[in-house]
């Protein structure tokens, strides 16, 4: 039996190392149950410091990163950066989304989207999340404006962790094991739902389904809910053998 190739699309900051290792990883540990196979196309935009001035001008070159990814017709195209969105303001992954999605239109190869902020949002719907708390390597400021985007869909923040990273790849330099112990500053009472990592650039991978045995509550990242709605975009099973209770198939 032949096996159904898909091609994955990434929009990445330029400094993002992580996107392109945690969302292969999952989708090559759903290959080890499933027949599908996958490959990874990247298009780049310029940031090295995690501050809004910088976040809002790596957002206008996005358009770009979409002609170019369609031009490789790819099946899905993913927006790797939360931050970026979210500091744009309440609901801007569906304005995000959109835009994204017309430029692969006038290319004339239509491609469903996906960003990262709005994957995020949909992974704590699907998890039926009514109040969470969040680890960011974010300044505070910006780690605010995370808390209140997310608030704005519905959700009570019961509590966030802002490591206070700017440098972007100090961020990706994180040992995701340490988030064994960052998570323990958290109030989790009433907590519906963690989120480990609100950042496609932070580790965490290794780390989602310990700390998810030892809360007993479901753990996501925005890395796994951007996995996720990817292969909802695509029409497959959402079942993945690693990465937390939104990809173990109950959803």
């Amino acid at each position: 039996m032949t096996k159904k190739t898909y091609r994955i699309g990434q929009i990445v900051p330029s400094s993002n190392i992580t996107m392109e290792t945690e969302i292969p990883a999952l989708l090559r540990s759903r290959e080890t149950i499933s027949p599908e196979r996958f490959t990874f196309h990247s298009s780049r935009m310029r940031m090295k410091k995690v501050t809004k001035e910088e976040l809002e001008a790596m957002d206008a070159m996005s358009l770009k990163c979409a002609q170019e990814l369609s031009d490789a017709r790819v099946d899905v195209m993913g927006y790797a950066c939360l931050v970026a969105i979210m500091s744009m303001g309440r609901g801007y992954h569906c304005v995000s989304e959109t835009n994204l999605y017309e430029e692969t239109v006038k290319n004339d190869a239509p491609t469903p989207i996906v960003t990262s902020a709005g994957a995020l949002i949909n992974g704590l719907k699907v998890l039926g999340a009514k109040k969470v708390a969040v680890i960011t390597p974010y300044m505070k400021p910006l780690t605010q404006l995370v808390v209140d985007y997310i608030e704005h869909q519905g959700f009570e923040v019961v509590d966030f962790v802002a490591l206070e990273i700017a440098d972007n790849l100090e961020v990706a330099a994180q040992d995701p094991q340490n988030l064994l112990e960052i998570y323990k500053r958290l109030n989790l009472e009433g907590v519906d739902v963690l989120v480990v990592s609100a950042c496609v650039q932070m580790p965490s991978l290794e780390a989602i389904d310990a700390i998810e045995k030892e809360i007993g509550i479901p753990v996501t990242s925005a890395a796994v809910c951007t996995t996720y709605e990817m292969l909802k975009k695509l029409g497959l099973d959402t079942k993945v053998p690693m990465g937390g209770a939104l990809l173990s198939g109950k959803y």
